[in-house]
């Protein structure tokens, strides 16, 4: 009973041995570990487990042993790791026999449990063939006597050699059901694991990391020099550290609160005395000068516009023969204002040359060209505060000169009476352009920065009465009014240019007769021609001068010329704007970025007709230019309120 007991036993663990090592052939076994067990002979059978994985779908937590047989084989790997080195010997040469004698099923199962932990030691060997990747894991504790023996492979304990090659071996001549593909592929791991023993892989790493720990300098702080003694220091201001020459310390000074005063401060209201900035009121030339201007004022503007209507009429041929006339020299070019020139206006006088300009600091300034020498000529006044965007000489009374500012003032200075009269106040809008809605200077429209109007009535006595009217542009740059029709007037927005009737006009909002949608950027300017009021010339920031046909005011205003001009002044120069002269209606004069500078004349047909140049005299650009309504005179203003002016 006894035999055939041992007989069933020894069928049952070459079963388990066999279900151990079964694999599938259509799956890639990329992981083998083989790990020589240090324990007591149980038996006359030793038994290596393999363990297959791949490398492409390997996670370091895969191999782990079931929970149940790390259980089950804690208290056999303790005693696996007690084992001596005799036992290993012995075992060793009990395993050489050819003879495979039956062990007890317990043995089996304590080394087959115990091998499938080897994966969990940390010292392995690596190799890798054309179609699987192996790893083999041995234990590579040396011997605590340090006994090794001759012949064995060099970097790997006598034991480990031994047996890893005993096992293999084994394993080979045992099995003997197993395919001929697996007897080979168990001999190719045996000779792979000798093939990476011989190569003392792990010395080598060893020695590579105590070279690196050598060569590693020691971290040093960088010394800072010990300053000397008797060392200069470095030079300092007496003046800085409150010690005068001799070296007696200065008194600390009482530190006062800086008031920081408005840069712009708005103006009182009311009339404001007409004093010069740069002359004495009370000197004879001054009161000359204001002699001059009531004398100016019985000029017979009827006359004027008839001989206006005379020079319309005459021909393009004449036109540039009396402009070739104009000159400009030294006597003719004058800086009048302080600060860049935003707006100009010529007194239509026959007899003196009277030039007024508003400057971005509010001044205005007066240059009479008939009085020598050409300082003597020059008075400069401050009626606003912020810059003067719009100038114009009365056309019922030319001693009277209306200024408009960013400061939300709108005042006509009387230099009969020598004082600026306060015409139209608004403390919370800014202004940017007006213009007569009648002849007699009795009504204005004022255009805000904002998009609103104002219609002003002077002829109230004491304040003058105004209607704010908003419009349909979010922002108003030029108001000018029709020559003939003074109902109609053209505002230049943004973008936009609308025409409206005064006579139409909403509070809450008006709508335009006429919009002209053809600009593609910013517009400077847009204004009706002097006389007739046939044309509209605008000003864009697309380097394009473009000129309307407005004889008929109907839904629709066609484009008659498209000017290709430079537009383009910065953020530190004036803005260009394209004027018709008086003196010849078909004609505008704009400034020019061109080298050397000039002004320049082109026809309404986009053909240039003249151009002005200074040599020496004009090196700037002139932004903003007027003319006289019959004489050939040109007046021409820059960003550092220089003004030229080219006559004949």
């Amino acid at each position: 009973m006894s035999a055939s007991r041992a007989e069933a036993e020894e069928k049952v663990g070459s079963r388990q041995r066999l279900q151990v090592n079964e694999y599938k052939e259509n799956q890639n076994i990329a992981y083998v570990s083989l790990r020589p067990l240090q324990t007591t002979v149980l038996g006359k059978t030793p038994m290596v487990c393999l363990v297959p994985f791949s490398l492409s779908t390997y996670k370091p937590d895969q191999l782990k042993c079931p929970k149940s047989l790390l259980d089950k084989n804690s208290n056999n790997e303790v005693a696996c790791k007690k084992c001596k080195k005799a036992e290993i010997k012995k075992t060793s040469r009990k395993i050489l026999t050819p003879k495979m004698e039956a062990t007890s099923s317990k043995a089996e199962s304590t080394l087959q449990k115990s091998s499938l932990d080897v994966h969990a030691e940390s010292n392995k060997w690596q190799y890798k063939s054309t179609s699987d990747t192996v790893i083999l894991s041995a234990d590579t504790e040396s011997s605590q006597d340090g006994d090794s023996d001759e012949g064995t492979t060099p970097g790997m304990p006598v034991k480990t050699t031994i047996l890893l090659s005993v096992y293999v071996d084994l394993i080979v001549d045992d099995f003997s059901g197993l395919s001929p593909y697996e007897k080979k592929r168990l001999k190719n791991i045996s000779e792979n694991a000798n093939f990476f023993a011989s190569l003392q892989l792990s010395e080598s790493a060893a020695r590579l990391r105590e070279m690196i720990k050598k060569r590693q300098p020691p971290e040093s702080k960088r010394k800072k020099p010990k300053k000397k003694e008797n060392e200069t220091g470095c030079r300092r201001s007496m003046r800085l550290l409150k010690v005068d020459p001799s070296g007696v310390s200065l008194p600390a000074t009482p530190t006062q609160p800086i008031l920081v005063a408005d840069e712009n401060p708005l103006l009182p209201p009311g009339p404001l005395e007409m004093t010069s900035e740069n002359r004495d009121d009370n000197s004879e030339l001054f009161k000359g000068f204001l002699q001059t201007w009531a004398e100016v004022s019985k000029v017979s503007l009827g006359r004027t516009r008839s001989k206006n209507t005379e020079k319309a009429s005459s021909s393009i041929k004449s036109y540039k023969a009396n402009l070739n006339g104009m000159i400009i020299s030294e006597d003719t070019v004058y800086k009048v204002t302080k600060g860049p020139i935003f707006s100009m206006a010529l007194h239509p006088s026959e007899v003196r040359t009277l030039v007024a300009a508003g400057a971005r600091s509010g001044q205005v300034g007066l240059w009479d060209l008939t009085h020598q020498p050409k300082e003597d000529g020059v008075y400069i006044f401050q009626p606003h505060s912020q810059p003067v965007s719009c100038l114009y000489f009365s056309p019922a009374n030319p001693a009277h000169l209306l200024s408009l500012s960013y400061d939300g003032t709108l005042r006509c200075g009387d230099f009969s009476r020598a004082v600026f009269e306060e015409v139209y106040r608004d403390e919370r809008s800014s202004f940017s352009s007006f213009d007569f809605l009648a002849e007699d200077a009795s009504t204005l429209i004022v255009g805000h920065w904002d998009g609103s109007m104002s219609l002003v009535d002077r002829r109230t006595p004491g304040t003058s009465c105004e209607k704010l009217i908003n419009s349909s542009l979010s922002k108003i740059r030029t108001v000018h009014v029709h020559p003939v029709h003074r109902q109609y007037f053209i505002t230049a927005g943004l973008r936009d240019i609308h025409i409206y009737d005064a006579r139409c006009l909403n509070p809450s909002r008006s709508k335009p007769l006429i919009s002209l949608t053809e600009h593609t950027k910013s517009i400077a300017s847009a204004y009706f021609s002097p006389l007739t009021g046939n044309r509209v010339v605008t000003t864009c920031a697309d380097c394009k001068l473009r000129i309307f046909d407005s004889s008929c005011i109907s839904s629709k205003i066609p484009l008659l010329t498209t000017i290709r001009h430079n537009t383009i002044t910065g953020r530190w120069l004036t803005r260009f704007q394209a004027v018709w002269d008086p003196k010849q209606e078909d004609c505008i004069i704009v400034g020019s970025m061109a080298h050397p500078r000039r002004v320049d004349i082109f026809h309404e047909r986009g053909k240039w007709v003249h151009s002005f140049l200074g040599g020496e005299c004009l090196a700037s650009v002139c932004s903003i230019n007027a003319t006289h309504p019959t004489r050939y005179i040109l007046a021409g203003g820059n960003s550092s309120g220089r003004i030229h002016v080219f006559m004949n």
